[in-house]
């Protein structure tokens, strides 16, 4: 039997049709993921509120298509076919994203959309300009939106409220397990804090002392995405305020932004979303626009990218790659041991996407508690700036008073009512180094391949264990698979002990 998700045998023709229709779907997301790289790229201001009631147009129509009527009868009967282990896994896909398409109407997709564009546009502007009074009426509205989508799954499923916006991003996940994983983590995490700070007192600093122009950091940026494998013949580099990873498997679009003061955030940001791209581009391509051609979730979509930047990124053999090329590129003397140390230092600061990977889950962890707090009710937006301060306070020992812009106006998730999605960012973490250490059982320490040149048997080994199963496996089997046994975080401490103690 062809194992393909294009099959034409007379054996399964419900699902050969589920298989046709989906792949419209996926067509449909192709131009919406552009429209969404473009209007963060190349879209001029002025053409914002056209976009976005185009955007929800097509947000609306592809709800549409992924409630079809057809869907819920050719999901039975389909059910009843001689499949394939492999189409049995895309039915499954399909069921997921159809009952997810499912609990939420089409008006409230659209309106949500509608808001969400508007939001973020002027947050744009309003985050510069640290216009919290501005900004506050916009979130409030889209948080009114998210809180009324995150019943309505609740009610559908049968969950709370907040493990339903999990789900989404997650499948599988709740907050009961992020709780238990998150409590671990805050159980070892604020020592480590303190002893890695301790012992890097005396150390001594590395200042930058230079103009860094944009044209040599991309040409930098350039290089190295093709060290770590990106191929351009099938994606691109562009510039937003906003690092992302867009498009799609096939047309990926990889963003970031420059700064002419400081390149060192740029070029770990590179590295970050090349891990992404890496995935998108490595999914199994006889199931591309399949839903068990896309990628298993947003927490090992993190762990690629986390596994770049931070297991591969700052390592010192990896960093003995870098070194050469900043200096050709941007002709700046940079000796290997300051990179190292620069990029190695952990102090707790305000950004998020600037933080060192010791004090990084910290910033989730305010996060997450926040989320469950805005949809429970028990936190309003309007005490969020409050909320903020507090605990960066009891995380970090930062005071945020007054500080929108570099408080609770960082991120662009919220203002697209992406809520749910930043626990992703730390389980990422823990898959990743969870990954590295199940590669090394394998192919021995990372350094020493690093060291002999052989980068591309790390990314095989990814390849083999991570992106070519996209969502052919459930996410307990991908980690039984790859490491043979499920997520545990000791491994996270343990790679964070090992490299700053």
């Amino acid at each position: 039997m062809n194992d393909t998700p294009d099959s034409t045998a007379n054996s399964h023709p419900s699902y050969d049709k589920l298989a046709r229709h989906f792949q419209k779907i996926s067509h449909f997301e192709h131009f919406n993921a552009l429209g969404d790289w473009d209007q963060a790229t190349m879209m001029p201001m002025g053409g914002a509120a056209a976009r976005g009631e185009a955007m929800a147009e097509l947000a609306l129509h592809l709800h549409e298509l992924k409630t079809a009527p057809m869907l819920a009868e050719g999901l039975a009967q389909a059910s009843r076919e001689p499949l394939t282990g492999e189409q049995q896994a895309n039915l499954r896909e399909m069921r997921y994203h159809y009952q997810q398409a499912t609990l939420v109407p089409g008006d409230l997709v659209q309106a949500k959309t509608l808001q969400g564009y508007k939001c973020e546009n002027a947050w744009r502007e309003q985050r510069k300009h640290n216009d919290w009074h501005g900004f506050k009426p916009n979130l409030e509205a889209v948080i009114a939106l998210t809180r009324e989508e995150a019943q309505i799954r609740a009610d559908a499923l049968g969950i709370p409220p907040y493990d339903a916006l999990l789900d989404k991003f997650e499948p599988g996940m709740t907050t009961a397990k992020l709780d238990a994983n998150f409590g671990q983590l805050q159980l070892w995490l604020p020592n480590l804090i303190q002893e890695v700070t301790d012992k890097q007192a005396g150390e001594p600093g590395v200042s930058l002392n230079g103009k860094f122009g944009v044209q040599a950091q991309q040409h930098l940026a350039r290089d190295l995405m093709q060290l770590l494998g990106f191929d351009f013949n099938q994606g691109r580099q562009d510039i937003s305020s906003h690092p992302f990873c867009g498009g799609v498997p096939g047309d990926i679009r990889l963003t970031t932004r420059f700064d002419e003061a400081d390149f060192t955030s740029a070029l770990m940001g590179i590295i970050h979303e090349t891990g992404h791209a890496r995935y998108e581009q490595g999914l199994p391509l006889a199931w591309r626009g399949q839903p068990a051609g896309l990628a298993r979730s947003m927490g090992i979509h993190e762990s690629q990218s986390l596994f770049c930047e931070m297991q591969l990124g700052i390592s010192p053999a990896f960093l003995a790659m870098l070194q050469p090329k900043i200096q050709r590129h941007l002709h700046y003397p940079m000796t290997q041991d300051e990179l190292a140390r620069l990029y190695t230092r952990v102090k707790p600061g305000l950004i998020r996407v600037d933080a060192d990977e010791v004090t990084y889950p910290c910033h989730i962890l305010l996060r997450f508690e926040a989320e469950k707090a805005l949809i429970d009710g028990s936190l309003s937006v309007a005490d969020l700036p409050d909320f903020w301060s507090q605990q960066m306070q009891r995380l970090l020992g930062i005071n945020t008073d007054g500080n929108y812009r570099d408080g609770c106006m960082q991120d662009i998730h919220w203002t697209l009512g992406e809520l749910g999605y930043f626990p992703s960012y730390t389980l990422g973490a823990m898959y990743a180094a969870q990954f590295r250490f199940a590669m090394e059982q394998t192919l021995g320490p990372m350094d020493e391949l690093l060291a002999q040149g052989r980068l591309e048997a790390l990314f095989a080994w990814l390849e083999d264990k991570i992106w070519s199963k996209g969502c052919l496996l459930t996410t307990d089997e991908l980690m039984l698979g790859a490491c043979g046994e499920a997520l545990d975080g000791k491994y996270l401490e343990r790679h964070l002990r090992q490299r700053y103690l």
